[in-house]
């Protein structure tokens, strides 16, 4: 799949939502098979961006570590803000957002472009969900 909105050198975000004690398995399968499905490098990604509340949560940890990438937290009031395509009542409920993995990666990028939105596990959709963001071309760096 071809992203013109990316440049040979993109940087991507991955905003994360998880359901607390998820395995790191389940996450890393969960974008690994997102960006596949994309076209998209794992290689490419240089932030994973999460709510605070989640910001000591194992496995998120684990992932922007496995990536090399920068983990960011915002709290649950800033990503609340921010439109997207994917709200759900019950993450508003929980966690004080109506999204977590798409305002994140959103937010991370500062009004980049979502090139995945809100995905979910596929083995166990309510323990995580990703989606994926990247600044438009021309626009400020991660």
């Amino acid at each position: 799949m071809d992203h013109p909105v990316l440049s040979g050198n993109a940087r991507l975000v991955v905003g994360v939502g998880a359901s607390r004690g998820v395995a790191y398995a389940e996450i890393d399968e969960t974008l690994r098979a997102a960006l596949a499905d994309a076209g998209l490098s794992a290689a490419a990604v240089v932030t994973v961006a999460t709510v605070a509340a989640k910001r000591d949560e194992p496995a998120i940890r684990a992932l922007a570590e496995a990536l090399g990438a920068e983990l960011r937290d915002y709290a649950a009031e800033a990503l609340a803000g921010v439109a997207v395509p994917h709200p759900s009542s019950a993450v508003g409920a929980a966690v004080g957002t109506p999204s977590v993995a798409e305002a994140a990666a959103l937010t991370a990028t500062r009004g980049g472009e979502l090139l995945i939105a809100k995905t979910r596990s596929r083995r166990h959709p309510s323990m995580c969900t990703i989606a994926v963001a990247c600044h438009r071309v021309g626009g400020n760096p991660t």
